[in-house]
């Protein structure tokens, strides 16, 4: 069965050719196109689309809108077109907030000249979240959050898991006792809203430095990690070469960078590099935690959650071999079971965990529980 999909963009331009490039895909179907975000809420409600592509800014009703009030009333996957500008990450993350599942920068030029490799990731990201398993919103008990101890630097409400899993509970996960001196967590699609629901639970004393590496443009990177700073108890920090590693501090790859860490005397230290022409991801998972398992050996509690593909897996294997732990996302919690199914189907990854325990899991594991 194809998977169907609904295209939303108030360029005919641009909905002429998403749609064009969907359907040249035997596995998909495009089964509507809205002009605005009125019409989408309307054709979603109608149509049943089992994916969305939807434009940002759009006349009538703008494309973050829409997406809160499908989630609302017909909870189904969106991947959003954001423009490469400051704005476009801000407007990204809205969007996020409200549901969104997914993301591609909106270049013209690529789509009008049939470039392979902008075809192939639409078309990938596209089946990716068609082929996820949608569940209706479920009810959970309540959990309080303490404030932050210090001032929010923004005002947005978090990023929310639009399609709350029912999979069974996590068993109990029991701390190991051992000592760790970092933490890394790689993570793709999905990854904004995953780290979100895992950063915001850590403590202002979280006792680590965190490596985090999310698939994220340039242009998207500042707005990410300033706003997580401004959620989190932690500090949150697009990360620059030359950082001295601290405590309780976040360091996030910069978007088309490489991140790695080595050694400093007692500390550790940040190194940023272009990175080789020919990588798929910059940032990529499996280049900063190369670098973590020789800066650090077994002393890294290495994450790898949610995200397409298998960017991490030979990293994971590096740190694994050095003694370090490596878990993973479950897969009835990832928006795409790729990453971490790769570590764990590899045999690298000793725990698979739901991504509402992931924070509890690594503060015990940490000695913070």
């Amino acid at each position: 069965m194809t998977i169907k999909v609904l295209v939303v963009d108030d360029s005919s331009f641009f909905r002429r050719r998403v749609s064009e490039i969907v359907n040249q895909d035997p596995e998909l179907e495009v089964i509507g196109a809205a002009v605005n975000g009125a019409e989408a809420v309307k054709m979603a409600q109608e149509l049943q689309p089992q994916v969305i592509t939807m434009d940002i800014e759009m006349p009538v009703m703008d494309g973050i809108t829409a997406v809160r009030e499908i989630m609302a009333k017909v909870p189904t996957p969106i991947l959003m077109f954001s423009s490469l500008t400051h704005d476009g990450a801000k407007a990204t993350l809205d969007a996020l907030d409200a549901g969104a599942l997914d993301f591609l920068p909106k270049r013209f030029e690529d789509i009008a000249t049939n470039k392979d490799e902008a075809i192939k990731l639409l078309q990938q990201r596209v089946k990716a979240l068609g082929r996820r398993r949608v569940y209706r919103p479920v009810s959970r008990p309540a959990v309080a959050v303490p404030e932050p101890t210090r001032p929010a630097l923004g005002t947005r409400p978090p990023l929310s898991q639009s399609f709350p899993r029912t999979a069974s509970p996590s068993a109990p996960i029991r701390a190991s006792g051992k000592s760790y001196k970092l933490l890394a967590i790689g993570t793709s699609t999905g990854g904004p809203v995953a780290l979100q629901k895992v950063l915001t639970q850590f403590p202002a004393n979280y006792p680590h430095p965190i490596l985090l590496i999310q698939h994220m443009p340039a242009a998207f990177t500042p707005a990410f990690a300033s706003r997580l700073n401004g959620l989190c108890r932690i500090s949150v920090k697009e990360a620059a070469n030359g950082d001295v590693l601290q405590p309780g501090c976040a360091y996030l790859a910069p978007g088309g960078m490489q991140m790695m860490v080595e050694k400093a005397g007692a500390t550790g230290r940040i190194k940023i590099v272009a990175g080789s022409a020919d990588m798929n991801y910059k940032p990529c998972v499996d280049i900063t935690f190369a670098s973590a398992s020789k800066a650090y050996g077994g002393d890294v509690l290495a994450v790898v959650l949610t995200g397409m593909g298998a960017d991490g897996r030979e990293g994971a294997r590096m740190l694994k071999s050095a003694g370090a732990t490596i878990w993973a996302q479950d897969e009835a919690s990832c928006v795409v079971y790729g990453m971490p199914q790769a570590v764990a189907a590899a045999g690298i990854a000793t725990q698979s965990i739901a991504l509402e325990s992931m924070a509890d899991a690594i503060l015990k594991e940490s000695g913070r529980v």
